[in-house]
């Protein structure tokens, strides 16, 4: 297990600045970069969809945001990612890296919420129980591929076992918001967005209005979660 800055060592690392953490798994070796608030009540573990990674939108906007207001905010890239390869491995090998790497979310000693977007909401719901996640935070949550309504996803959501966020995008081709079955979980709906919260030009709102509805939305949601 290794440390650096995102921009450099440990050694030099101002305050502010992401903190790289190499983490060894059965699928190799995953990342996790830590955006940490200076007096954290909890640690939001985000993990990045089948098509890309931390760079989402979505999950940089939330790590900007959410340390200020007492959450550290940990960006983490599977194994398949960091090793550079293009295509993301079977749902097993994600959920076997995850698991792995969830002792070096909890080594903070404060309760850890589960995340991610799209396939990494759905590791996060998968695995929350198990794991003892406080919560799950769903971004962009994948119910369907697209134009296959009949493929549904929705056990893993119903079914994590612990109180659970959907982010979801007006015009999520994986599903849109009045697509989502009745259960025991919230939904954030966020007008005009896609699957990575992009709107369109002619849209109603605008990016930045969109991921404000986001930020904002999941602020209360874990506000909450200290009651």
């Amino acid at each position: 297990m290794t440390n650096e800055t995102a921009n450099g060592t440990a050694g030099a690392r101002k305050a502010d600045e992401p903190e790289r953490e190499t983490v060894g798994t059965p699928a190799g070796d995953a990342r996790v970069t830590w955006h940490r608030a200076k007096r954290p009540r909890l640690v939001l573990a985000l993990g990045h969809g089948a098509g890309g990674g931390i760079e989402a939108r979505d999950l940089q906007a939330l790590a900007r945001v959410l340390p200020a207001l007492g959450v550290t905010v940990a960006l983490v890239e599977q194994p398949w990612r960091v090793a550079g390869k293009r295509l993301a491995p079977a749902p097993k090998s994600l959920d076997t890296g995850w698991r792995a790497l969830w002792p070096a979310l909890q080594r903070p000693g404060l309760p850890v919420v589960a995340g991610g977007r799209s396939a990494g909401a759905r590791v996060a719901c998968r695995t929350a129980r198990e794991l003892g996640a406080r919560a799950v935070l769903a971004l962009s949550f994948p119910l369907h591929p697209p134009g296959r309504p009949e493929k549904s996803r929705a056990a893993e959501l119903l079914e994590s076992g612990v109180p659970s966020l959907v982010v979801q995008g007006g015009n999520d081709p994986f599903g849109k918001p009045a697509e989502f079955p009745g259960g025991a979980y919230e939904l954030l709906e966020v007008p005009a967005a896609d699957h990575g919260f992009a709107v369109a030009k002619r849209a109603p709102i605008s990016g930045d209005e969109a991921l404000g509805i986001l930020t904002e939305g999941v602020t209360r949601w874990l506000g909450a979660l200290r009651e």
